[in-house]
């Protein structure tokens, strides 16, 4: 089976580089100095430090494959071939929340770089899903786990 691709923006790439670079260095010599502290302690079997310090080093090692797989398959979402007619992975939409008659902020992003606290919605998720292909002016209809939502698309930017 092929990976999937994965679709980043400029600064997700930038931001995962980072994040590998930090979990390589820091993260694991800071792990290995916790397993040698644990490992001074002695008897192993009832060694809390030890578990929780060889538990925290395959988190960061799972991780580090994470990223390193990521960016073997990673495609830049190119700012200047977007075009702010139509809704794509990587533009920013102003839409209103019809029944709410909120207006948000969005900008649809590939999943890895999803940030919904932030504005930065995952193109596989419901809202994100919805929206793509649509122009300024549409009201959407889309499915959510909250029931179904309207969006009027107020703007379109890259």
């Amino acid at each position: 089976m092929a990976a999937k691709q994965v679709l980043l923006t400029d600064e997700g790439l930038h931001n995962l580089e980072q994040e590998l670079e930090f979990l390589k260095t820091e993260r694991r010599k800071e792990i290995a100095e916790k397993i040698k502290v644990a490992l001074s302690f002695g008897d192993l079997s009832e060694n809390s430090e030890y578990d929780e310090a060889k538990n925290d080093q395959a988190m960061v090692e799972a991780r580090i494959a994470d990223i390193e797989s990521m960016l073997k398959n990673v495609k830049i979402i190119d700012q200047d071939e977007l075009t702010t007619e139509l809704i794509h992975i990587g533009s920013k939409v102003q839409v209103k929340d019809v029944e709410f008659d909120e207006v948000c902020t969005y900008q649809i992003v590939g999943s890895s770089e999803a940030d919904p606290s932030n504005g930065r919605i995952s193109d596989e998720s419901p809202v994100g899903k919805g929206l793509l292909g649509h122009k300024v002016g549409e009201t959407v209809e889309i499915e959510t786990p909250a029931g179904v939502m309207q969006y009027e698309i107020l703007g379109i930017s890259k």
